[in-house]
């Protein structure tokens, strides 16, 4: 089986997904991704493909999203290899049963867990970092021992096609299958029913996929997006916040689900971060011609203009836009309104409000008053400032004096709560998610106590309320 071209205009799309799935469900009714050793090719032809075709990769990414050579190693490149390398490391002690210790009113017996393969995941992946959202979950459903049919995003269609072509070159072609295409092919797609279904991308769309893979109980893991915040108290060392906010917001044009989507500061040094973010975000682009940043299409870059137009915040940097070119400055936008666009819709572009607070606590019950964000960050000095925030904030994960970087450690989980996903992935925590934790008790066939038997007396009820 090769990479799946499918032309959905002729209304054929259903039967050769039927075809392709029910190909994929023999292949693994057979057993071949059951054992340590293809799982662990797989990995090992991931982590060959991000090697050898680094230079492909990075053209197609900037073909697609703009995006520099060092943004997509460090982006799509380094941290897909990083996912793949951790997991065929471990994967052997991973797969290993759990034992358990039981009750005595269960023995004699033993008892563990198993990790089994689901069976055949889909995954769908995003056009913002199109190599690593897609081959990231991909590493957890092979680790897991699954078939999979990966559905790249036709937004970004030049990674589409690549991993079309090159995936069938580094992977086993008859259990991991490419299918390129629109919404209606994700659409039929799960429709053939999977035993997981794996979406990233923004939450409305994340509501679709759940209810189309309701019907047929497919499980999912929705990892979505939403406002992550940014929290800074007046004694945080500014320079520093300045320089891991600029640096995240401005990485792919600030197109990233945990880029900072609004700053809450301390009113007494909210001028001062302004102007030394602004400052980090010049020096950044120093090797630039503008601060210009390219978006991924008309659509989002209409969304995005329309929000500077209509803002009733102060623009205090950037705020210049070119249609033709698909570009926005990156701009900061000073104490817009809470009930503002640029404060109610994930912004997902190069624009950064930043509001003023009068205490962290505040901006805690700010953050707390709106959907939970994927992210949430917190630069200060305080440690109890840092230990109410953990307790006051909910979010998918929490970083405190830096942003983004728990997404590259893949000893923690990652994923949204609420509005922003269910479920998570990376590391183990990925492997569980592809796998079914199976429960196995293992009894001798004598004793046999007679007494669990009915009928049941009053002497030997009192014997089992004792005993259970």
């Amino acid at each position: 089986m090769t990479t799946t071209e499918i032309d959905t205009t002729d209304g054929s799309s259903s039967n050769t997904f039927g075809d392709l799935v029910a190909r994929l469900r023999d292949v693994h009714a057979s057993g071949r991704t059951r054992g340590a050793a293809w799982r662990i090719r797989q990995l090992r032809g991931l982590e060959r493909l991000l090697e050898e075709c680094e230079g492909e990769i990075a053209a197609a990414l900037h073909t697609d999203l703009g995006r520099t050579a060092a943004e997509a190693w460090l982006g799509d490149i380094a941290s897909t290899k990083g996912e793949a390398v951790y997991a065929r490391k471990r994967l052997r002690a991973w797969m290993l049963p759990r034992p358990k210790t039981l009750s005595l009113n269960q023995l004699p017996a033993l008892g563990w867990v198993q990790y089994e393969p689901l069976g055949i995941a889909l995954v769908i992946g995003p056009w913002n970092y199109p190599v690593y959202l897609t081959l990231g979950p991909l590493v957890a459903a092979v680790a897991a021992g699954n078939c999979a049919v990966i559905k790249p995003s036709e937004l970004a269609p030049a990674t589409s096609e690549l991993l079309a072509r090159l995936l069938p070159h580094y992977l086993d072609s008859d259990a991991i299958a490419v299918v390129q295409g629109d919404a209606t092919v994700t659409q039929s797609l799960i429709a053939q029913g999977f035993d997981h279904v794996f979406f990233t991308g923004g939450t409305e769309v994340g509501r679709k996929i759940m209810a189309a893979a309701a019907p047929l109980l497919s499980p999912v893991v929705l990892e979505l997006g939403g406002k992550s915040p940014v929290i800074v108290t007046a004694d945080a060392d500014l320079d520093v916040v300045a320089r891991r906010v600029a640096w995240l917001k401005l990485m792919n044009s600030g197109q990233t689900c945990i880029s900072p989507d609004y700053v809450l500061v301390e009113r007494s040094v909210r001028d001062a971060l302004v102007a030394k973010i602004t400052g980090a975000v010049r020096e950044f682009r120093s090797t630039e011609p503008d601060l210009a940043l390219r978006v991924v299409n008309q659509r989002q870059f209409d969304r995005l203009r329309s929000y500077l137009a209509t803002t009733d915040g102060r623009i205090v940097a950037g705020g210049g836009t070119d249609r033709q070119a698909l570009t926005i400055e990156a701009t900061i936008v000073v104490d817009p309104s809470p009930s503002d666009a640029l404060m109610t819709d994930e912004i997902f572009g190069p624009i950064l409000p930043v509001l003023s607070v009068d205490s962290a606590d505040e901006a805690f019950a700010f953050v707390r008053s709106r959907p939970k964000p994927l992210a949430a960050y917190l630069f200060s000095s305080s440690t109890p400032v840092k230990r109410r925030f953990l307790r006051a904030v909910s979010a998918g994960s929490s970083v405190i004096n830096h942003v983004g970087m728990h997404v590259l450690a893949p000893q923690l989980p990652f994923g949204g709560v609420g509005a922003s996903g269910i479920g998570s992935y990376h590391g183990r925590y990925g492997f569980e998610a592809l796998s079914h934790r199976k429960s196995v008790l293992v009894k001798p066939q004598r004793p046999d106590l007679k007494l669990t038997y009915p009928p049941y007396t009053d002497t030997t009820l009192k014997i089992m309320r004792k005993l259970f």
